[in-house]
């Protein structure tokens, strides 16, 4: 493999496309590299496209030679909607998952861990390198211990292990999530709602301009605006609770990203995960915040392709 820090190639990679029935909910993907390389499977954060992976960054696994499969995820961008009708309280259901109390809701993150597996299969990829952001890291950490089989390495970024008395966010994120909104669904007011809540969770030492965070928002909303998702997802993240019990049957080599600025995922989060996975290595990158700069790129790229190298399959371990 090549030097993961330097700048990516000139190359352009051609994506392949497609809807997929996976687990009941139809799931829009995307795949570029060779069919024959090793697969990496990037799982999204809550209510995030697979347009937010930077390009640079999706550029960089493949200037290594892999196989690269980004997807949204249920609920979200071109994915189908997962409703069950299921009607919640958030106030009452962040009760529960602080007193530890069952949660009825349309899906758990257990629930996505099963779409991601399904979408493997339909893609014929027995087994992948994981790397999930955010809630895709908890996917990806939920696959990796119910499904060791399943991963050659695991990326957890931003992320944690749900913890129900882990801290949460800051107060102004948790302001800006569960506060009294207006009913004005304007491409304008949500775009600028958008930016806010990325101003929020933006590295301080790599902070993206406004301007940028504008564009990006634009970007989300044009492609898709799913609020009734972006809620079931939250209720989500609250109904699977913690997830502790299953790390400790990680096999997969593991490396841990976590912020030291995080302001949404605390920095104890990451380290919990850290702790309970064998032999997992925790990368404290300073100054990140909740968001993948594109400053950070090389550094990320840097990790995960040393991981990779760690989890690469073996000869006499066919992929296939």
């Amino acid at each position: 493999m090549s030097d993961a820090s330097s700048p990516a190639t000139a190359r352009v990679f051609t994506w392949s496309t497609g809807h997929t029935l996976c687990n009941g909910v139809e799931i829009y993907w995307e795949q570029a590299g060779p069919a024959s390389a090793e697969p990496v499977v990037l799982i999204n954060g809550l209510s995030r496209q697979l347009v937010d992976w930077p390009d640079s960054f999706c550029d960089g696994l493949l200037a290594q030679g892999l196989r690269v499969l980004r997807f949204d995820n249920r609920d979200c961008g071109l994915s189908g909607e997962a409703g069950r009708g299921i009607r919640f309280n958030m106030p009452r259901s962040i009760l529960r998952n602080r007193l530890r109390l069952p949660i009825v809701s349309d899906y758990t993150l257990h629930d996505m861990a099963a779409d991601t597996l399904a979408l493997m299969d339909a893609l014929q990829l027995p087994r992948a390198h994981l790397v999930g952001v955010s809630m895709g890291g908890m996917i990806a950490q939920i696959i990796a211990g119910t499904a060791p089989q399943r991963a050659l390495s695991l990326c957890s970024i931003m992320s944690g292990s749900n913890h129900p008395w882990s801290p949460g966010p800051v107060l102004a994120i948790t302001r800006q999530m569960f506060g009294k909104r207006s009913a004005d669904q304007s491409r304008d007011t949500i775009v600028e709602r958008s930016v806010t809540m990325r101003k929020l969770l933006r590295s301080p030492a790599y902070p993206i301009p406004e301007a940028e965070l504008r564009r990006l928002a634009g970007r989300d909303f044009d492609r898709a605006f799913r609020p009734g998702g972006i809620l079931r997802q939250t209720h989500a993240i609250l109904a699977t609770g913690s997830i502790e019990a299953l790390l400790p049957k990680v096999t997969a080599p593991t490396v841990v990203i976590h912020g030291s600025a995080d302001p949404m995922v605390r920095l104890t989060s990451g380290r919990r995960s850290a702790r309970l996975i064998p032999n997992a290595k925790l990368e404290l990158i300073p100054g990140m915040g909740h968001d993948l700069p594109e400053a950070l790129v090389p550094k990320l790229l840097e990790l995960i392709v040393a991981n990779i190298g760690r989890g690469k399959q073996k000869p006499d371990r066919p992929i296939r």
